[in-house]
């Protein structure tokens, strides 16, 4: 399993609390891109919202793209994995967009492409937002298009959302980005075992997980003939050296009012999507379901549930947690070695 991480973009991650410790600015994104790239973390999430979910929509935060090819030009071996929504973008731009990260960064961009979920959002930005199922149906044209124009040149496409017309991307990437996909409706997850490789989960008990793993898989292979590459879940993640402080920790994040600047998007989230699991307003006190995995207690406690989750397929492990730079420190000190260690004496 792999130790990645997600861009504080927002500010931080918890709707209750206002202030993280790590504004959203690029001198908090780059000092927990270098933390990371330096304590040997694999993946760096950046998300794409144009307003900002945890802190409410009139708050600051930082777009997706401009901060990828900063992140991936100060650090060394971070794999970035951006989320891009086809709704916002025109894929042939994106394709000459990545064309220029790769070269930058050579073999270090990952793509997740959401299929978006905030009608507001399109409706202030001028996003393209079908029905449910139709904005599956336009991810897959649109990473058609995107892959098409970083495989070969000219490229031609006509599709119901997305066309290219003999499109030419130069300089072609040494290798295609991984694309990740996340999804929980019946066919949003047909449909992303037809167009992307890797597949991203919210947080989840090991036994939805596992299922999750195997059910993508059968899909993949029955479609494509190959099993997905990679599978990602987000955690949040509280390490202290008892339980009782762990505990003491989930409690003070966890409270959320329906007062709170966050909360209209809680409501908007669950109304747009449609989720496997029922979402408490507790759970979405920190997003994505970070907390359902339960990766909250002692160093040993923490490691065994990961290796849990490792055993049910899961790959790459991004992780939450606030304020994130010192907890990177504490989990990859503390965590990383009993993960390691388990693995090479199984």
């Amino acid at each position: 399993m792999h130790f990645g991480l997600w861009a504080p973009v927002y500010g931080g991650f918890l709707r209750n609390v206002g202030d993280e410790g790590m504004p959203a600015t690029w001198a908090t994104i780059r000092d927990v891109s270098l933390t990371a790239d330096r304590l040997g973390y694999h993946t760096m999430l950046i998300p794409e919202l144009y307003l900002n979910d945890r802190k409410g929509p009139e708050a600051p935060s930082l777009e997706a793209w401009s901060l990828t090819a900063a992140v991936l030009a100060v650090t060394e071996r971070l794999r970035v994995m951006t989320a891009i929504r086809p709704g916002f973008h025109l894929p042939a731009v994106a394709a000459k967009t990545i064309s220029t990260l790769s070269d930058l960064a050579p073999e270090r961009l990952a793509l997740n492409v959401v299929a978006a979920w905030w009608a507001e959002e399109a409706k202030q930005f001028g996003g393209r937002f079908p029905a449910h199922d139709e904005r599956y149906d336009q991810a897959r044209e649109f990473v058609d298009v995107v892959l098409g124009c970083l495989r070969e040149s000219p490229f031609s496409y006509e599709g119901r959302f997305f066309t290219a017309d003999g499109t030419i991307v130069e300089p072609k990437p040494p290798a295609l980005p991984a694309v990740f996909a996340g999804g929980e409706s019946d066919s949003g997850r047909e449909a992303i075992a037809g167009f992307a490789d890797a597949y991203a989960m919210h947080g989840g008990t090991v036994e939805e997980v596992r299922a999750k793993v195997a059910d993508l898989n059968e899909r993949r292979l029955r479609i494509v003939g190959e099993p997905m590459r990679e599978f990602a879940m987000a955690a949040y993640v509280i390490v202290r050296d008892t339980e009782e402080e762990a505990q003491r920790e989930l409690e003070r994040i966890t409270t959320v009012a329906p007062s709170s600047p966050g909360y209209a998007s809680f409501q908007e989230f669950t109304a747009n999507s449609a989720l496997d699991v029922k979402v408490s307003a507790r759970e979405y006190s920190v997003g994505t379901r970070g907390l359902r995995p339960d990766l909250v207690g002692t160093p040993e406690v923490v490691a065994e549930r990961i290796r849990a989750y490792q055993d049910a397929g899961v790959t790459l492990l991004l992780i939450q947690s606030s304020p994130l730079r010192p907890e990177l420190e504490r989990i990859a000190e503390q965590v990383f070695p009993l993960v390691e260690r388990a693995a090479v004496s199984a």
